[in-house]
């Protein structure tokens, strides 16, 4: 029984420790942002960084499946020997 217990103990430690804080990310004091890019014309902002981009976060097409078709006969689908 106090395996058990100590076990609940160290889930419940585990999962704390994920939270993390809800405040706003800032750079460290006295640490500047990090340099511009390759190619970039300016250092990004600390928005800038934070916000994913549209490759990270694609967005959702609301294209649904608007009629059922039938598969193709695919002669090269055998069965296994």
């Amino acid at each position: 029984m106090t395996r058990h217990r100590s076990l609940v103990a160290l889930a419940w430690a585990t999962v704390l420790a994920g939270c993390g804080s809800t405040q706003a990310l800032k750079p460290a004091p006295g640490t500047p942002l990090p340099v511009a890019p390759y190619g970039a014309a300016a250092t990004p902002g600390i928005n800038d960084l934070l916000t994913p981009s549209v490759q990270a976060r694609p967005r959702r097409t609301g294209e649904v499946l608007t009629r059922s078709q039938e598969r193709q006969s695919d002669e090269y689908d055998l069965p296994p020997r």
